[in-house]
C-alpha cells in the first residue's frame, strides 16, 4: 500500500532508510525511544515475566515480543508499510495493543476507534485517515465489512477468531491468528523518535472528528509522566479499564510497558462493580484509573462486600467528582494513593495531576501542571492573566500533538501565538492549583465521553419532523451529564424520545443521543440570530434524576 500525501507538521513516513545488516544502524535502531524497543528490551531481558493478563491467560515479553513481530511481517507482506495508517476496531483483548505495536513496528501508524460510533461515523475516520487495512475482532466484524463498504481504500479486514467469508467484495478478509502463524521474518525498520504511532480522532465541534497525531516522542512522554504521577514500578501490576480505543487506556499503559510491569485488561460490556473488584482481588491489581460515575459504584459494592485488595493507587479524570465521592474512595481505600489526572487527547494525554489530601484540601482542582509541561492561562489576545482569574491554559511540551491529521486550519488555530489551545477556561490560585471553570468549546461530558452538541445537532437536523435544534447539557446522578435536544417540530409531529433515538441509531453512537426531548415553539435568539444557549441551559439544563438509568 502507499502512503497518502501528508501535508502535517511531522511527516508520518519517518523511516531513516538506513542500512539495517549495519551493525551500527541496527544499534541506532535499539536506541529509539519508542514503545516497540521496549518490547524488544523486556523481551531479552525478563522474557518470561507476564505482561499481559486476560481473561485468565497470561502473555509474556517474550511472548508479545513474537506476536508483534509476526504479525508486523505478516502484514508487511501484504503492502503496510512506513507511514500506512491501519484502523483498528476491536473491544478491549490484547490484540488492540498487538496490533498497535506491529503497526508501528513498520513504521506505520495505528488509527484505533471508537467501537461506540455508528457506520457512517467509522467511515468518516477510515475516509479520512486514509486507511486500507481494519483489523477487527469477530464480534465487531460485521461494523467493519460495513465500512469497508463504503470506504474503497480499504482492501483488507484482519479479524480475530478467523475470517467468516462474509466481507464484501473487493475486501479480502483474513485471519488474524493465521497471520501470525505465518511466522516469517520481520522486517528491520529503524522506525524515528518523531514519527507517528496514533492517529487518535476527537470528537469535532462543526460534526467532524479531528484526527490528533501523536508521535513516539509524545507517548514517551506521556510515559515519564504517568511513572511518576502513578508511582509505577516493576512490580506494579495496573488494570486496563478504559476502553483501549480511548487515550486514557492508551496512556496509562505507556508507565508499564516503559517499566516492564504486568498489565491487566478489563473486558469492555456492561459495567459491572462487583466483577471489577473480584477481579482486582485474584490478580492482585495495585493501580486502575476510573471515571468518578465509575467510583461511585466500585465503592458501594466493596462496602457491601469487601475484597482483599493490594491497590496502592487509584486515579480518577475525565469528569469533575464531588467532596463527597472523594471522601468515600479515601474511606473504601484507605491504603490507596488517590490521584486525580486531567489532560486530553492532544496531549497524549496527561497535562496536571493532583495526589492524595490535596483533593480534600483543594476540592474541584485538577491539581498542578506535571513536570516536563510548560502550560500558561491567557486571554484572547495571549495575555497571561493574573493568579485567581479566568483564561485558556495553552500548552508546550513533548506530550503535545504536532497537529491535526489533514487539517491545516485547525491545526493552525489550536497553534496560535505557538501554544497548543486546550479550549478549557481554567484559574490556577496562589499555590498553583488549576481549577477547569468552562469549555470554550460547546461539549458535553457523560461518563467520561466527549459529546460535543453541533454534532449531535447535526443528527437531529436530519430527520424530517425536526424544524430547528439545540443540544445542552442535563446535569445527571450516575453519568455526570447527558444532553438534552431542544427542538421545534413540523406542524402535526409528534416525536418522541424513544422514536428519536431509533432514528439516530444510524447516526450517532448510542451514549450521544438526547436522553429527553424538549419541544418548544421557538428557540431563543439573539440579534445576530444565534441560538442563546444560556436561556436553554436555564430553563432546561437541570437535574433530572428520572435520567439516572438511561440506556447508553
Amino acid at each position: 500500500m502507499t502512503a497518502a500525501p501528508i501535508d502535517s507538521p511531522v511527516s508520518a513516513d519517518r523511516s531513516t532508510g538506513r542500512d539495517a545488516a549495519d551493525p551500527a544502524a541496527e544499534a541506532a535502531r535499539y536506541g529509539r525511544r519508542h514503545w516497540n524497543n521496549q518490547i524488544r528490551r523486556h523481551a531479552m531481558m525478563i522474557g518470561d515475566q507476564t505482561a499481559l493478563r486476560f481473561a485468565g491467560e497470561s502473555i509474556t515479553w517474550a511472548q508479545l515480543s513474537h506476536r508483534v513481530d509476526a504479525l508486523g511481517a505478516a502484514l508487511s507482506r501484504r503492502g503496510v508499510g512506513a507511514g500506512d495508517r491501519v484502523l483498528i476496531l476491536m473491544l478491549n483483548r490484547p490484540e488492540v495493543l498487538e496490533t498497535v505495536f506491529a503497526v508501528n513496528a513498520l513504521g506505520a501508524v495505528a488509527v484505533p476507534v471508537n467501537i461506540r460510533m455508528a457506520v457512517p461515523e467509522v467511515a468518516y475516520v477510515a475516509s479520512d485517515s486514509g486507511a486500507g487495512v481494519v483489523v477487527a475482532d469477530e464480534a465487531l466484524a460485521p461494523l467493519a465489512y460495513a465500512v469497508a463498504q463504503q470506504v474503497e481504500a480499504i482492501e483488507l479486514a484482519v479479524v480475530t477468531g478467523g475470517a467468516d467469508g462474509l466481507a464484501p467484495a473487493p475486501v479480502r478478509a483474513e485471519a488474524y491468528e493465521d497471520l501470525i502463524a505465518e511466522d516469517g521474518p520481520a522486517p528491520r525498520v529503524d522506525v524515528a523518535d518523531d514519527a507517528l504511532a496514533l492517529i487518535m480522532y476527537t470528537s469535532g465541534t462543526t460534526g467532524k472528528p479531528k484526527g490528533a497525531m501523536l508521535s513516539h516522542a509524545n507517548m514517551q512522554a506521556q510515559a515519564m509522566t504517568t511513572v511518576v504521577s502513578l508511582q509505577t514500578d516493576v512490580e506494579s501490576i495496573s488494570v486496563l479499564a478504559a476502553p483501549l480505543f480511548h487515550i486514557a487506556a492508551i496512556g496509562s499503559a505507556t508507565a508499564s510497558i516503559y517499566m516492564g510491569s504486568t498489565m491487566v485488561i478489563n473486558p469492555l460490556g456492561a459495567f459491572d462493580p462487583d466483577n471489577l473488584l473480584d477481579m482486582l482481588e485474584r490478580e492482585g491489581v495495585t493501580s486502575i484509573f476510573l471515571v468518578p460515575a465509575q467510583w461511585q459504584v466500585v465503592c458501594a459494592a466493596q462496602r457491601a462486600r469487601p475484597r482483599d485488595l493490594s491497590l496502592k493507587v487509584i486515579s480518577w479524570g475525565a469528569a469533575p467528582a464531588s467532596q463527597t465521592l472523594l471522601a468515600e474512595m479515601n474511606e473504601t481505600f484507605p491504603d490507596a494513593l488517590n490521584v486525580a489526572a486531567f489532560g486530553q487527547t492532544e496531549t497524549a494525554p496527561l497535562t496536571c495531576v493532583m495526589h492524595g489530601d490535596d483533593a480534600m484540601r483543594k476540592i474541584g482542582s485538577v491539581g498542578k501542571v506535571v513536570p516536563g509541561v510548560a502550560a500558561r492561562i491567557v486571554d484572547d489576545d495571549m495575555n497571561d492573566v493574573p493568579v485567581g482569574e479566568v483564561g485558556e491554559i495553552v500548552y508546550r511540551g513533548a506530550n503535545v500533538t504536532s497537529g491535526y491529521w489533514h487539517n491545516p486550519t485547525a491545526t493552525s488555530d489550536a497553534f496560535r501565538g505557538g501554544w497548543f489551545h486546550s479550549g478549557d477556561l481554567v484559574r490556577m490560585d496562589d499555590e498553583g492549583f488549576i481549577y477547569v471553570v468552562d469549555r470554550k468549546k460547546d461539549m458535553i461530558i457523560s461518563g467520561g465521553e466527549n459529546i460535543y452538541c453541533a454534532e449531535v445537532e447535526n443528527a437531529l437536523y436530519a430527520h424530517p419532523e425536526i424544524v430547528e435544534a439545540a443540544v445542552i447539557a442535563n446535569s445527571d446522578p450516575r453519568w455526570g451529564e447527558v444532553p438534552v435536544a431542544v427542538v421545534v417540530l413540523s406542524e402535526g409531529s409528534h416525536l418522541g424520545v424513544e422514536e428519536l433515538s431509533a432514528f439516530l441509531d444510524d447516526h450517532l453512537a448510542r451514549y450521544k443521543h438526547p436522553k429527553r426531548l424538549v419541544v418548544v415553539d421557538e428557540l431563543p435568539r439573539n440579534p445576530s440570530g444565534k441560538v442563546v444557549k444560556p436561556t436553554l441551559r436555564e430553563r432546561f439544563g437541570g437535574r433530572d434524576e428520572g435520567l439516572a438509568s438511561a440506556d447508553r
